[in-house]
């Protein structure tokens, strides 16, 4: 048997983890109230108990996370007072989470795809609007030629050919 610091023999027992909710509400409570405000904290909603890790979810009231869960993780181990793990914010059932993530190479796979697919019926495409180039700046509507009604600007101009 392990000796004590006094000399006097102690004794080691494997009692059973502290699984109640009771106990382990306050202590996940006050670990989120850590990293949030208490008032995004809702009721508990169930406490679960694998391997010496209980899980200890409550409600969300945090705007936006409807169908989300506080989640904090505790050390349960026989004959120690619980400990907190971690504290998280976790999706249920049925909450909005974003899309599931697509590997860029898959991405550029299906982007080079389209554009070849894009490529190829652009030969198709006979509409007769193709066969005249239209200038979307032409006032005038002479059929793209710059000169701006026969004026030769840079002949009015007078800083042109100064030499200054």
């Amino acid at each position: 048997m392990p000796r004590g610091a006094r000399g006097t023999t102690t004794t080691t027992t494997a009692a059973a983890p502290v699984v109640e909710a009771s106990v382990l509400e306050p202590i996940a409570r006050a670990a989120l109230e850590e990293i949030t405000p208490a008032t995004t904290i809702g009721a508990l909603r169930d406490v679960t108990v694998a391997d010496d890790v209980a899980t200890v979810r409550f409600a969300t009231r945090q705007g936006g996370y409807l169908g989300w869960f506080w989640t904090v993780s505790l050390a349960v181990n026989p004959g120690l007072e619980p400990s907190v793990l971690e504290t998280e914010l976790m999706p249920g059932e049925g909450a909005l989470t974003a899309p599931d993530w697509v590997p860029w190479s898959d991405r550029l796979e299906d982007y080079l795809a389209q554009q070849a697919a894009d490529a190829e019926s652009e030969g198709d495409d006979d509409d007769s609007d193709d066969d005249h180039d239209h200038d979307e700046h032409d006032l005038h509507g002479d059929d793209g030629d710059d000169v701006f009604d026969g004026v030769d600007i840079d002949a009015h101009d007078d800083t042109v050919g100064d030499g200054d």
